[in-house]
C-alpha cells in the first residue's frame, strides 16, 4: 500500500492542526511514494527501534515523538538526530509521527488513558479547538468510578498502565477518598493549574519536579506522576488496532517492545 494512504488514514484520525504551534507532527523523512508492506510502531525513534524496525523490514516507522522538534541547519552523522535520518533514509525508510494531535483528537490520548481508568462524565482539560462540535484538546477530567485512597489509585494506575512504579505527591495514608481524577499523559507539569481550577482531587501525569509536586499537595491536589512513557506507551497498542482494522491485513503490524526508560533499583 501506498504511503500516501495510510498517512492519510492518521490524518483522518489525528489531523495535523490539533497539534500544537510548537510541535512538529507528520511526515518527517522519506518517500510519500513509498509502498508500505510493514509498518513499524514506536513511542520514540531511538536508536534501537531504527535498528529493529531495520531488521523487521520495515517500510514506515510511525512513533507518536517525532525524532525532529527544531529547524534542523545540517543533516549529518556528527550528532544522534542527524546519524538516525540518516539510517532511515538509507534504508529507505518513510518516518511518520503523531504527536500532540494524536494527544488531543477525540477518543486518542486522552481518552484512552481516562477510559483505562473508568472515568466517568468527563470533558477535556485544556481545550484547543472543536471538531464537527466534539471538543478536543489536552488532557480529560471526570469523576473516578468511586472514590478511592490515593493509595489505591496509585496502585490501580499501576496495573492498567503495566508499569514497574509511580511516584506519588501526597500522603500515601491517608484515608480520604479522591473523587474528581484529572489525567494528562505526558509531560504534564503544565497541567497543573488547570487541574487545580476544576478542582481536581488527583492529578495523573508525567515529569513532575520536586516543587512542583510539593506545592500542588500544598494546595490539597495529590499528584501520581506515572512516567512520561509511562502513560503514553498506549499509543502503540491503539495504533496497532486502528491500523489492522483500516488496513484490513494489507500491510504487516510491527510494535516496538515496552521499554520503561526508568527503573527502580
Amino acid at each position: 500500500m501506498n504511503c500516501n494512504k495510510i498517512t492519510a488514514l492518521l490524518q483522518q484520525l489525528a489531523p495535523e492542526y490539533m497539534a500544537c504551534e510548537w510541535d512538529n507532527p507528520g511526515l518527517l523523512a522519506g518517500r510519500q511514494e513509498k509502498e508500505v508492506n510493514t509498518v513499524y510502531l514506536a513511542l520514540d525513534a531511538t536508536d534501537q527501534v531504527i535498528e529493529d524496525a531495520i531488521k523487521k523490514g520495515a517500510d514506515l516507522l510511525l512513533t507518536h515523538h517525532p525524532l525532529i522538534f527544531k529547524p534542523l541547519k545540517q543533516v549529518n552523522d556528527r550528532d544522534f538526530i542527524g546519524r538516525r535520518i540518516l539510517k532511515l533514509i538509507q534504508n529507505d525508510i518513510s518516518y511518520y509521527a503523531m504527536h500532540t494531535n494524536f494527544d488531543s483528537a477525540p477518543g486518542c490520548m486522552a481518552d484512552l488513558a481516562a477510559d483505562r481508568l473508568g472515568i466517568l462524565d468527563g470533558h477535556v482539560l485544556e481545550p484547543m479547538g472543536d471538531r464537527n462540535g466534539a471538543v478536543y484538546g489536552i488532557g480529560k477530567i471526570g469523576k473516578l468510578p468511586k472514590p478511592v485512597t490515593l493509595k489505591a489509585l496509585a496502585h490501580q494506575v499501576k496495573e492498567v498502565f503495566g508499569l514497574p512504579f509511580v511516584t506519588v505527591y501526597g500522603d500515601l495514608e491517608s484515608q480520604a477518598a479522591l473523587k474528581t481524577c484529572g489525567i494528562s499523559p505526558g509531560s504534564g507539569s503544565s497541567m497543573i493549574e488547570l487541574a487545580l481550577k476544576q478542582k481536581a482531587d488527583v492529578l495523573i501525569t508525567g515529569d513532575i519536579g520536586h516543587h512542583q509536586g510539593i506545592d500542588s499537595v500544598s494546595r490539597h491536589m495529590a499528584v501520581i506522576d506515572a512516567g512520561h512513557y509511562g502513560l503514553e506507551h498506549i499509543f502503540m497498542d491503539y495504533m496497532e488496532e486502528y491500523l489492522r482494522e483500516k488496513l484490513d491485513g494489507q500491510v504487516q503490524i510491527v510494535k516496538a517492545a515496552l521499554q520503561f526508560p526508568a527503573a527502580v533499583i
